[in-house]
């Protein structure tokens, strides 16, 4: 027999390789249906880690908007509050005002003639 003869050892010897191809094969495929498998896991966790981070930002926006509106009632009501101060105080001036005139009427007429005098004459000065 010569070195290239494969009479003998053709069928022989090609049934082990084959097998070993068909076996390495076979793992291939079960690999890439494995990888595929975890790659379907992997985006569907992603997927459920994304809508849950969603939830947490729409619930993190939702309660700073709630204290943005609760911060803008307690500014509103503290303005309110400053106004309403104000109010009062202006309204004691105009009482102590009226009151002062009731007790002195003359002087007050007075007083208001020189402020009135004064206004006047700063006035016309300023034409000149």
């Amino acid at each position: 027999m010569s070195p290239t003869d494969t009479t003998h050892n053709g069928p022989a010897a090609a049934s082990p390789l084959k097998n070993s191809l068909g076996e390495a094969g076979s793992h291939l495929k079960q690999a890439a249906r494995d990888a595929g498998d975890a790659i379907k896991g992997a985006s569907g966790a992603a997927g459920d880690e994304l809508r849950v981070g969603k939830a947490h930002v729409k619930s993190d926006l939702a309660d700073s908007a709630l204290a943005g509106i609760s911060a803008a009632e307690h500014a509103s009501a503290a303005a309110r509050e400053q106004a309403d101060v104000l109010m009062d105080k202006g309204r004691d001036l105009i009482d102590s005002a009226a009151e002062l005139i009731r007790e002195r009427p003359i002087a007050s007429f007075g007083a208001a003639f020189a402020a009135g005098w004064i206004i006047a004459k700063l006035a016309r000065s300023g034409d000149k």
